[in-house]
């Protein structure tokens, strides 16, 4: 049995994943910001956390005490400003909000819960990011989204090398463009699809993936 920490677990591909790896016999260890205004499913544990907030981390990681995480899930994320240059779309606080969510959410999740990840037998960290932070896939648009997610993609490389000694692996993927909330009832494939690649990318997920942005289907992405 795998034990999973999942950050942003209350809707969309968070909450996918955590049903799908209850669904299978895995142990979720599911964060939201708000958990008291979600229905959660049976077997799910709960934790609130505003993953924005450093010392929050660090709370909840002396609440799990000397647990074992084999998989860390930074899942949690917003998309802000979804117009271009000249917009007003594009304000100093989304700019704060979605960098400190996207990229500043992941790192403190990492570094408040490296002693449990130490524990596992073959540790991995998920970040998830998008397509959308390739430049060599520069659509134009989205510019806080976009830097945020080149950010975390960044940040899920560096990770890698860093934790390599310690032999965590790390890799950013894509969930594919989603019909959820944020992916919108345009988007190209269902949760099912995306959460059941991802889900099997990160059980695959070794010392010699370390490092890599994929597709939920294991394709290379170019950064």
């Amino acid at each position: 049995m795998t034990t999973y920490l999942i950050t942003g677990a209350s809707r969309g591909i968070g909450r996918a994943l955590m049903a799908g790896a209850l669904a299978r016999g895995d142990s979720v260890i599911a964060t939201a910001r708000n958990p008291e205004n979600t229905n959660w499913p049976e077997g799910a544990e709960v934790h609130a956390l505003d993953v924005q907030d450093q010392p929050a981390h660090r709370r909840l990681a002396e609440v799990l005490g000397t647990r074992t995480i084999d998989a860390l899930i930074c899942n949690a994320g917003i998309y802000l400003g979804r117009g271009r240059i000249g917009d007003a779309a594009f304000d100093t606080a989304d700019w704060q909000a979605t960098l400190m969510t996207n990229v500043a959410g992941p790192f403190f999740a990492v570094e408040a819960f490296l002693p449990h990840l130490a524990r596992a037998k073959a540790p991995r960290i998920a970040i998830i990011s998008s397509q959308m932070g390739s430049s060599a896939r520069a659509g134009g648009g989205a510019y806080i989204y976009r830097a945020s997610k080149a950010a975390a993609t960044n940040l899920a490389v560096n990770l890698a090398k860093d934790l390599a000694p310690q032999g965590i692996a790390v890799a950013a993927y894509h969930p594919g463009w989603v019909r959820t909330d944020m992916g919108t009832s345009a988007a190209a494939i269902d949760v099912e699809e995306s959460i059941t690649g991802l889900l099997q990318q990160i059980d695959d997920l070794s010392m010699a993936e370390s490092g890599r942005f994929l597709f939920y289907s294991g394709e290379e992405i170019p950064f």
